[in-house]
């Protein structure tokens, strides 16, 4: 685990450090250049407001940062994005959740007869740091770029909700490799809070004004707290998830070690099942422990991923 918190920049991939560069409105132009280099042409914004700043969803998700935003086109056609940074866990279908629920609170409230359905597109936008989709064939992509699609053909049935998710463990691209100003902008997600000074981009004023808004020094004693409690609950939400991963591989290598003598598929399945057995009863004594050192049932749920119900459970 990491131990040195006081970098030059902060991490942009906190909760805080991504709230603190998107979230406001006297950075918003920051924002508009990193969601045009998403829509590469597709969209250009030239002005968006923030709807809701930072709220828990429905679902009951702890420490996600979401943006709701009204964004305005330079053709004046307006259209909704939510900004996401969001943890694994049932990763589609909340995200799915959310995109439905934005374009079902477009409805009227009173009589819907005249409303004809007058729907904005909805986009959202999902910022994956630390893991990647495991169940697809281009689990190798930077971006994934999603829309309602035929099955048989792939043509586009309905263009008008999108979801667009950014696996940034894929972005391998050095700093002399950047050609566009969406690689400039994963390059920052991926390593600012490796460096200790200005890369070559930064001439452009947009990339000024981040580094400048992202410098450690620049923050009062409170930010800096804030950023400091937001990175540890990183980094500990980064060692709840690799332990599991090395778990897994552990049970896989065991489970084929005993299919040489019960059959590979009987043996895998078996590994697997104890460990997840193990790796249960170590996150439950892990829980016990946390309340012991009186972290709050919030902060144990986004480092565990479990429920708060499941969490009070645990005594």
């Amino acid at each position: 685990m990491k131990s040195n918190l006081t970098t030059k920049f902060i991490d942009p991939t906190t909760d805080f450090g991504f709230k603190r560069i998107f979230g406001s409105e006297p950075n918003k132009d920051l924002l508009i250049s990193f969601l045009n280099g998403l829509f590469n042409g597709r969209k250009e914004i030239v002005d968006l407001v923030y709807n809701k700043n930072e709220y828990v969803g429905d679902a009951g998700d702890i420490g996600s940062v979401i943006f709701d935003l009204t964004c305005t086109s330079i053709s004046g056609e307006q259209f909704i994005i939510e900004v996401q940074r969001s943890s694994q866990v049932n990763l589609k279908k909340r995200m799915l959740y959310y995109g439905s629920k934005i374009i079902a609170d477009q409805a009227p409230k009173g009589n819907r007869r005249e409303w004809n359905y007058a729907i904005s597109e909805v986009y959202v936008i999902v910022l994956m740091d630390g893991f990647v989709f495991q169940d697809t064939n281009s689990r190798d992509q930077v971006l994934h770029d999603i829309c309602l699609c035929y099955r048989e053909t792939g043509e586009i049935f309905y263009e008008d909700l999108g979801f667009i998710y950014i696996q940034l463990l894929n972005f391998v691209k050095a700093e002399e490799e950047l050609t566009t100003d969406l690689e400039r902008w994963l390059h920052v997600l991926c390593h600012m809070s490796n460096m200790d000074k200005l890369p070559s981009y930064q001439r452009q004023p947009i990339f000024k004004k981040l580094f400048k808004i992202a410098e450690y020094s620049h923050m009062t004693k409170e930010e800096r707290d804030m950023y400091n409690v937001s990175l540890k609950r990183k980094w500990d939400a980064e060692a709840v998830r690799q332990y599991q991963e090395q778990e897994l591989e552990k049970a896989i290598k065991k489970g084929i070690e005993q299919g040489i003598e019960q059959g590979i598929e009987q043996g895998i399945e078996q590994g697997i099942a104890k460990s997840k057995r193990e790796e249960q009863a170590r996150i439950e004594a892990m829980v016990i422990e946390m309340k012991k050192a009186d972290l709050s049932i919030q902060q144990i749920a986004q480092i565990t991923g479990l429920t708060q119900q499941e969490i009070q459970k645990l005594k």
